[in-house]
């Protein structure tokens, strides 16, 4: 069965963990954590209540800074470890790791120099909280938050702004469900107007949040007593008014301790005429005994929601691992195998996107079908076959000596410079394609999850491809334009021979004049023309096949070839280097290693409670 410290001190535990991760809500957290489903005690009081007295009466220690005015000016997160019997006394700071302070007048002095090194030698706040821990087996497990004292008023070197300022951020600490309220109200001072009990009253209206806690009971006129609001009379709360009587300034001034004060605390209600009826159930140590008893119940009926919690929070910090990555082997042997198998999930990506599987390979069809059309369709062959250009171009190939039957050399000429044209869609398409394909590797890259780890290997990876790239292009353009030159190089005969032979006004041997006519260049414009839509369809079946065999293909087959080749030569040092991580990758998943194992150890302590019903 657990036992109220065992309980008590396993949320300790993880609140200590939480604290020591950052894996806490502070005043502007919005942001449900662990830490906010523990249960914690935030002390709330106007300036000079005895807001510190009370704590350092639970702790048993004087540590807390002391003055006039705005002392606390920090938020205080104080956790209690309760250590076995005999041994010593220390306290620790988050921001000071693996330091012990074993002298709690350091901790005063550590406290105040803290708070300054934030908000200065001044009477400004800060809400960015201090952690300290104190290990004593004079304490019961705690968790407690001090606050910066509620005020009505800003006093000299302090913003107008000082008294919401506070109030905010005390309520900011007190609206969450998982808080403990303790009221601090001075008994000499009319319930009615504590700053404590109305903040309170604003975010838990029914009190099943708050502890009402009157101090200076010994400083209350004679005559009167405070036994309206100890017995619930004046306000009313779920939870029974607790009584206290601190050192005073004298005490504090003779460094009366902490055992002689608690000693005189229990004196004053057992011989008081007004509360010795009361004297069970009133002092400081009464109080934090009866907060860890309230604990103890809020623990019990919420631990089966901060298993779930820890549960939930395993698997999504398993899962941010596994997207994550997890850390490089050091070995050479087990580097170079690591970034095989980065190139090929990226080279599996890759083929996705020219096989269909992702969008990329209908673009490079686009270009086929569309692209290269248009852009066939679109070349200057009306106005390469004139009858004005024709003409032009018959009569210098024929000189001084006009062609005696068919201008053949006219014929030869008008088809090679028409031809010429093919060169400029040619060498589009491949350019084309050669984008297509690297907006492919830069997409693939940043799709390849596995790869985001490590920028330095992304970017040899994309040099690496886009040299490939250059490389099947220039092939790609050598071996269209080499189908260009092909059909221009050995013109289809055949075609030529199959044209009606040329009849004008049906004499072959016409008068010059007659046979050079208008009617004459057209013919030889429209012969070439139909020779012309000839090979542009050859053409444009052929250059898809060539850029998808130079490029697309070998793409798809060598793209990472030369790259393997420069990964075999390279040493253990050069395979770190590209396996070199993202710095925010490295810490985020440090992160989330420490906080897993947080969890876990969270969920093995919780597991191994056999809880009492």
């Amino acid at each position: 069965m657990a036992t109220m410290e065992g309980l008590i001190g396993l949320v300790n535990r993880i609140q200590r963990a939480c604290t020591v991760l950052g894996d806490h809500g502070g005043a502007d957290s919005a942001l449900p954590t662990l830490w906010e489903s523990l249960p914690l005690v935030v002390v709330v009081g106007g300036q000079s209540s005895g807001k510190s007295s009370v704590l350092e009466s639970i702790v048993g220690r004087d540590f807390l800074p002391r003055g006039s005015g705005i002392v606390t000016r920090r938020p205080l997160v104080l956790q209690l470890h309760k250590t076995e019997e005999g041994m010593q006394e220390y306290a620790e700071f988050l921001h000071l790791e693996k330091k012990r302070f074993t002298d709690f007048s350091a901790v005063r002095r550590e406290i105040q120099d803290e708070t300054d090194r934030i908000t200065g030698r001044s009477k400004q706040i800060s809400n960015v909280p201090i952690h300290l821990s104190i290990y004593s087996p004079n304490v019961v497990n705690l968790t407690l938050i001090d606050l910066p004292g509620l005020t009505k008023v800003a006093v000299e070197g302090q913003p107008e702004s000082i008294v919401q300022d506070i109030e905010n951020m005390v309520h900011s600490y007190v609206e969450k469900p998982n808080c403990i309220i303790l009221a601090i109200t001075p008994a000499n001072q009319d319930i009615a107007t504590s700053d404590a009990i109305r903040i309170a009253r604003l975010v838990d209206p029914t009190g099943e949040r708050t502890f009402g806690v009157l101090t200076k009971l010994d400083l209350m006129d004679k005559g009167t007593n405070a036994l309206d609001v100890l017995e619930g009379r004046s306000y009313r709360l779920q939870h029974p008014w607790v009584g206290i009587v601190n050192r005073s300034q004298v005490d504090i001034n003779k460094n009366v301790d902490m055992i002689a004060a608690r000693r005189r605390e229990r004196e004053f209600f057992n011989s008081s005429p007004d509360y010795a009826h009361l004297a069970s159930k009133m002092g400081s140590e009464y109080l934090a005994k009866l907060l860890s008893k309230h604990l103890e119940s809020v623990i019990k009926a919420r631990i089966p929601g901060i298993a779930s919690l820890i549960n939930k929070s395993i698997g999504e910090l398993e899962a941010e691992l596994d997207y994550l990555g997890r850390p490089v082997a050091i070995d050479a042997g087990a580097q170079l195998y690591t970034i095989l198998e980065l190139c090929r999930a990226f080279d599996r990506i890759f083929k996705e996107h020219l096989d269909g599987g992702r969008p990329g390979g209908d673009r490079i069809y686009a270009v086929f079908n569309h692209q290269l059309p248009v852009a066939l369709r679109k070349l200057p062959f009306d106005r390469h076959l004139s009858v004005e250009n024709v003409r032009k171009v018959v009569s210098e190939a024929d000189g001084y000596q006009p062609h005696l039957i068919a201008p053949e050399q006219g014929y030869r000429r008008l088809i090679d410079s028409a031809l010429n044209y093919f060169r400029g869609p040619s060498e589009a398409s491949v350019d084309a394609v050669h984008f297509i394909l690297k907006e492919i590797v830069r997409r693939s890259i940043g799709e390849t999850q596995e790869l985001k780890r490590f920028p330095t290997l992304q970017a040899e990876l994309a040099a690496a491809a886009n040299e490939a790239l250059e490389r099947f292009r220039e092939d790609s353009k050598k071996t269209t334009l080499r189908l260009v030159d092909m059909e221009s190089s050995y013109l289809t005969v055949d075609f030529f021979r199959n044209l009606p032979q040329e009849m004008d006004n049906g004499n072959p041997y016409a008068a010059p004049e007659i046979r050079y006519a208008e009617g004459h260049f057209n013919r030889i414009g429209s012969n070439v023309s139909l020779y012309v839509k000839m090979v542009s369809e050859t053409l444009r079946n052929t250059i898809p096949k060539a850029v998808v065999h130079c490029q697309v293909r070998e793409a798809k087959r060598s793209l990472l070839d030369h790259f393997y080749i420069r990964l075999g030569k390279m040493e253990g040092r050069q395979l770190a280097q590209l396996l070199g991580e993202n710095p925010e990758v490295m810490e985020r998943r440090q992160q989330c290693g420490k906080r897993l194992e947080l969890y876990k150890s969270a969920r093995d302590e919780i597991d191994s409670v056999s809880w009492s019903r």
